[in-house]
Formats: structure tokens, C-alpha cells, sequence
């Protein structure tokens, strides 16, 4: 019935039936395989149990449980179907099988084959010198064949334990154990050619060993240096401390722990000899208090220096504050100021900048600031010490850096003039568009207009845009007063100042001046400046239709008394002298000429008149011209010439 389980796979009646048979190794087996997660491999211990082998192959098989299954090939004795199953299948245990294989051969008695599997395995380096301790020539041929290090100072240990020291040398030279080879050298007291060996390979193990031997036979300085070598800086500071070499003892404690480094420096300090030393060695070994205290008590100002460079926030504050004062007093204000800032201390920093002059780098004003947030200051706190940095660094002409200061204090206008004394019309504009404060809008508008603005649209524009944000209308309808006076004067293009000077009307109907007689007056002005202008252009532009018209507007426009605030003389009588000499009558304009001579005696007249035209008029009338006036007027004639520029191209109705 057990047997007719397998088949049904019914463990539940197969316990059953292995309890009637008293089969309890079968029933205990049963019972451990019913941890596997697979039934055909639970079945499988049930075939193996009642001897039937080929169906718990099988079973094994279909479950694709290799490695079960190779246990069971190896139970079984099929040695060659376990290799072939791991090395298909289950190489997860290939070196056990392989290891198992070769000691089933070498119960057998086939040692060639069970060497070849023990390699395979990766155990020969111990499993063959065990199979061939009884064969030494064997196994030392096995050995040189091999030439591995493992075997050559397994080989050498067994020589050295037989007492073949010299054949020991050789096989440990060839694993290159050092520390055996100075192990022996020094029994066999060659301590120079151990000595030698520890030199050249440097190996640690062997420095150490030797120097254990130099210290028992009294040679301090070798033993010393192959402590030192074999980085035993303990064992050297020991020897050191116990023999006075105080010069080496601080170089060994610099090498080694912190721990060795405190003991170095309590030596010092009982000593009360070169303290200097000892508060080196308390701060590298991270006791700066200590270092600091020793180096007050004993006036170590060099070491206090050196020490105090590694001080942090993180410092006690008091023993910041108590440096800092020895910097003040040897006039090291600036490392002095590093403590302060360093303990917390920012007035008393900043004081001492303000004192002594020392500039304030970004990264000192950067200590200074504290976060929002931070429960050093109140906020009222914080924004005063910003603004005295701030304040600080406008003296010293960082204006930058002072911007940024009164920024994060929240006073936007000291932070504009700050940056407007700075020049740079970049971060202007910039700083003026994302403040959006009326007042800063006419700060930088009013820079902009301290610049060369008649050649750059964009800072015109720039101007325009500022005085509307900041609703200074007044002084944006000077700004166009300005720009139209410059199109007349730089240009002559009256078509463009007539456009700036409506503009600047539109601007003084709409702003609010103090007074509404102010408001009036100007607005008149204006009004009248742009009736002169508009009857000028008029002028010009009839002038091909109806040209006596266009003169005789002209002519009336001269008498107007106010005219000179809004059109230029000059260009009026250049005017009429063009149309005049284009008449042939040279006469009237002789008169025009002499007019405006008589109006503007200190205008070169070729600035308006071109000198042909000059020229034309007095040879036509036999007037001479004087040599000097006329290379005078030449002269001048081609300086302004070469001065007249293309106007930028601005649209004052945009």
C-alpha cells in the first residue's frame, strides 16, 4: 500500500502505512520533506525511502529539483550522472559534488583522480598535501609543479618544522611571506639580512616583528624606526616617552591617533618643557579648549594662532570672545573679527570694521545676516544690524554689497541709492522693475536721464516707462520738453519735437502739481510752444504750393516775441535765405543774413545757411568777404558737418 502511495501520491495514508511497518527512519524522512514546497518532491522521499530509486528520479525530474536530485545520484553511487546534473543544472553545488566525488575516489584508492577533483574543487591547496603527507617527494614535486604561494608556505612551514631551515628560506622567499623569512633570519641572528628584507618590502607585519627584536636586544633607534615602519606609533611614542627622544616622540604622535597624540602632549605638559608642543598635539587631537587654555597660561602666542584658525561657530563662545581679544591686542583685527562673527557677536565685529577700517567682504556680511527666522534677533534687531552693514559698506564704496544689505532689511529706497551710486544701469532698471515703489520708479528715471539717452531708444523708453509707473507726470512732461528740444537743436527735425512736445501736454492735463495756478501757467507755456512749432512746420510744408504763404508765415513768426522758446531763429532765417537766393533776390537775402547776425552775433551763420549759399549771396552783390572770416565759417562749416548724426529712431506717441 505504501508503494501504491507513490503512485497516487496519498502521503497521508503513506505515514499511515510507514507507522504499520514500523518504518520510522522512513517516517521521519517523510516528515522533513514536507517542508518542500513541491508535492512530486515530497512523493520522491517517499520512493527513496521504499527503495524505489527510478521513480524518485523521475519524480526529481519533473519537479526540475537538480539539486535533490543529485543528492540522490550521489546516495546512489551514479557518480558521473551527480557531475553531469550539476554541471547542467545545480552548479550552485558543482565544487561540493566535485569535492564529494574526489573523496569517495580516494576511499577507493584512485588517487590520480581524486587529486584532479580536488583541484576542480578548489581544496587541493589543503585536501592533497593531507592525501600525500606520506609521499613527501610526491607532494614536493606536486608543489614546484603548481607554484602556487598558498602551497609553496604550506611547504615551507612543514620544511621549517622539520628543521630545514635553509630549504624553509627559500619556500617562504617564493610565497614571499616576509614577515617568516624575518622571522627565521632573526632565530637564526642574520638580524642585518632581516633588517634588509624589512626595508625593501616595507611589509608591516615583519617591521613589527623585528623591531620586537631590536627592543629586546636594546637597540632603541632600530627599534624605533621599524615601529615607525610597521605603523606602531603607539609602541614607538612608548619607547620614546621612556628614553627622552623628544624630537622624534612629536613626530610619531602627529602620525598616530588622537589618542597617542593626548598622551604625547600630557607628556610635554608634566614635562613643562617646549609647550609649544603640547598645545599643538592637544589641538590636532581635537581638544581645542585644552590647546587654547595651555597656550594663554604659558603665552604660546605662534601655537594661539595656529590653533585659533580651526575655531568655528560651533566653538565655545566665551573662549572666541577671549581670542578674539588677544588678536585685538596684537592688531590682528581681521582674524579677530572672524571669532567675533564666529561667536555670534556681529555688533562688536561690525564696530571693529567700522573702527580699523577693514573692508567687508561678501562672505563677512554674510556671516553678519541672520535668517528670518532665527531666534538670535528679534526682527527689528535683524533689520538695524542689516542696515548698519549696509551703512558700512556705502562708506567703503561697495555699493553692491550694500544693496543687497538694505534689501534684506526691506528698505528698498536706501538699497536704490545705493545702486544708483554704483553706475550700473543694468541692475537699475532691473532693481526698478521688480521694487515697484513710485518712489524708486522716479530714482532710476531720473538717473536715466544723467545719461547719454538722446542716442539710445531704449533708455528713453526705459525713462518714459518709470516717470508713467511712478506717476510723476510733471516730470515726464519736462522729460519730452527735453527730447523735443533736443530734435530741434541736435536734428532739426521739427515733426519729431512737435510729437514729444503734444506728449508733454498730455502729461502736464493730467498730473497733480501743488498748485493749480502752477499747473496753468505751464500748461499755456506748452500750449504756445507747440503753436510756434506747428506754424513753423506749416511753413515748411506749404512752402511748395504757396511759397509767398509759407514766407510770409515766416516773417510773422519772427515777430512773435516768445518764438526763441520754440523755434529757432536760425532755422527760420535759413529758411527764408534759401528762398530768397533760389528767387535771385539777393537783396532781402542779404538783409536776412545781416538780421541774423544782428540777433545771434555769436552763431557761426553756416549753421543754419549753408556757406555756398552765403558765398552766392555776397558775390552776387559784390560785397567782399574777408579771408579770415570766410576759412573761419569754412572751418566751422565742416566741423559741424562732420557732427551731424542720424537721429535715433524714437516714437514719443508710442
Amino acid at each position: 500500500m505504501a508503494r501504491m502511495c507513490v503512485k497516487t501520491r496519498r502521503l497521508d495514508v503513506a505515514k499511515v502505512c510507514l507507522g504499520k511497518m514500523g518504518h520510522a527512519r522512513g517516517a521521519k524522512a517523510l516528515r522533513e520533506a514536507e517542508q518542500e514546497p513541491e508535492v512530486e518532491a515530497r512523493v520522491a522521499m517517499l520512493a527513496v525511502q521504499l527503495g524505489m530509486l527510478e521513480d524518485a528520479e523521475q519524480l526529481y525530474k519533473t519537479c526540475k529539483r537538480y539539486d535533490l536530485l543529485n543528492t540522490l545520484y550521489q546516495a546512489w553511487g551514479q557518480w558521473q550522472k551527480a557531475i553531469e546534473t550539476a554541471e547542467n543544472h545545480d552548479r550552485v553545488h558543482l565544487r561540493t559534488t566535485y569535492y564529494h566525488y574526489a573523496k569517495d575516489q580516494e576511499a577507493m584508492g584512485d588517487r590520480t583522480v581524486s587529486l584532479s577533483y580536488f583541484e576542480k574543487s578548489d581544496t587541493h591547496r589543503f585536501e592533497v598535501p593531507r592525501m600525500l603527507l606520506d609521499n613527501p617527494q610526491t607532494l614536493e614535486d606536486y608543489i614546484n609543479n603548481k607554484k602556487d604561494k598558498i602551497l609553496w608556505k604550506w611547504w615551507a612551514q612543514y620544511l621549517e618544522s622539520q628543521s630545514d631551515l635553509d630549504a624553509a628560506l627559500k619556500y617562504y622567499e617564493l610565497a614571499q611571506d616576509y614577515l617568516s623569512l624575518v622571522r627565521v633570519h632573526c632565530f637564526l641572528r642574520n638580524i642585518q639580512k632581516a633588517s634588509e628584507i624589512a626595508n625593501d618590502t616595507g611589509n608591516l607585519a615583519a617591521s613589527y616583528h623585528l623591531a620586537r627584536q631590536y627592543e629586546s636586544q636594546g637597540d632603541l633607534k632600530q627599534a624605533v624606526h621599524f615601529y615607525t615602519r610597521a605603523q606602531a606609533y603607539n609602541n614607538a611614542i612608548r619607547l620614546c616617552k621612556e628614553n627622552n627622544l623628544d624630537d622624534q616622540l612629536m613626530n610619531l604622535a602627529l602620525l598616530s591617533t588622537p589618542e597617542d597624540m593626548m598622551d604625547a602632549a600630557r607628556y610635554y605638559e608634566e614635562k613643562g618643557e617646549q609647550m609649544d608642543r603640547a598645545v599643538m598635539l592637544y589641538h590636532k587631537s581635537g581638544h581645542l579648549s585644552k590647546a587654547l587654555e595651555l597656550a594663554f597660561a604659558t603665552e604660546q602666542f605662534g601655537a594661539l594662532q595656529l590653533v585659533a584658525e580651526d575655531l568655528d561657530e560651533k566653538s565655545d563662545p566665551a573662549l572666541l570672545a577671549r581670542c578674539s581679544d588677544f588678536f585685538i591686542q596684537h592688531d590682528q583685527f581681521e582674524k579677530a573679527v572672524e571669532l567675533l562673527l564666529a561667536a555670534k557677536k556681529y555688533y562688536d565685529a561690525l564696530q571693529l570694521c567700522l573702527e580699523q577700517n577693514l573692508i567687508i567682504t561678501e562672505d563677512m556680511a554674510e556671516k553678519m545676516t541672520v535668517s528670518k527666522n532665527s531666534k538670535e534677533l528679534s526682527e527689528e534687531a535683524r533689520r538695524e544690524l542689516l542696515e548698519r552693514i549696509a551703512d558700512c559698506c556705502m562708506r567703503q564704496g561697495n555699493y553692491h554689497l550694500a544693496t543687497k544689505k538694505y534689501t534684506q532689511a526691506g528698505n528698498k529706497l536706501k538699497a536704490m541709492r545705493s545702486l544708483l551710486k554704483s553706475g550700473d544701469t543694468e541692475k537699475i532698471v532691473f532693481f526698478a522693475g521688480v521694487s515697484r515703489q513710485k518712489e524708486i520708479y522716479i530714482m532710476a528715471a531720473n538717473y536715466l536721464q544723467s545719461l547719454d539717452w538722446r542716442q539710445d531708444p531704449h533708455i528713453v523708453n526705459n525713462i518714459i516707462n518709470f516717470y508713467t509707473k511712478g506717476r510723476a507726470l510733471d516730470l515726464l512732461a519736462s522729460f519730452y520738453d527735453a527730447c523735443a528740444q533736443v530734435e530741434i537743436d541736435e536734428y532739426q527735425n521739427y515733426e519729431k519735437a512737435m510729437g514729444a512736445l503734444t506728449e508733454a501736454y498730455k502729461c502736464l492735463s493730467k498730473a497733480k502739481m501743488r498748485s493749480p495756478e502752477e499747473q496753468e501757467r505751464r500748461q499755456s507755456d506748452m500750449q504756445n510752444k507747440i503753436t510756434l512749432v506747428k506754424r513753423f512746420i506749416q511753413a515748411r510744408r506749404s512752402y511748395p504750393a504757396d511759397k509767398q504763404e509759407a514766407i510770409r508765415q515766416c516773417e510773422l513768426l519772427l515777430d512773435e516775441p516768445d518764438v526763441e522758446g520754440a523755434v529757432r531763429i536760425g532755422d527760420v532765417y535759413g529758411f527764408l535765405v534759401e528762398h530768397y537766393t533760389q528767387q535771385g533776390d539777393f537783396q532781402k537775402a542779404y538783409r536776412c543774413l545781416e538780421e541774423m547776425r544782428s540777433k545771434m552775433p555769436s552763431v557761426n551763420l553756416s549753421y543754419y545757411v549753408p556757406q555756398s549759399t552765403v558765398e552766392a549771396v555776397y558775390r552776387a552783390l559784390s560785397i567782399p568777404l574777408a579771408h579770415q572770416s570766410t576759412e573761419h565759417m569754412r572751418h566751422n562749416s565742416v566741423e559741424d558737418s562732420e557732427e551731424v548724426e542720424e537721429a535715433p529712431d524714437i516714437d514719443y506717441d508710442a
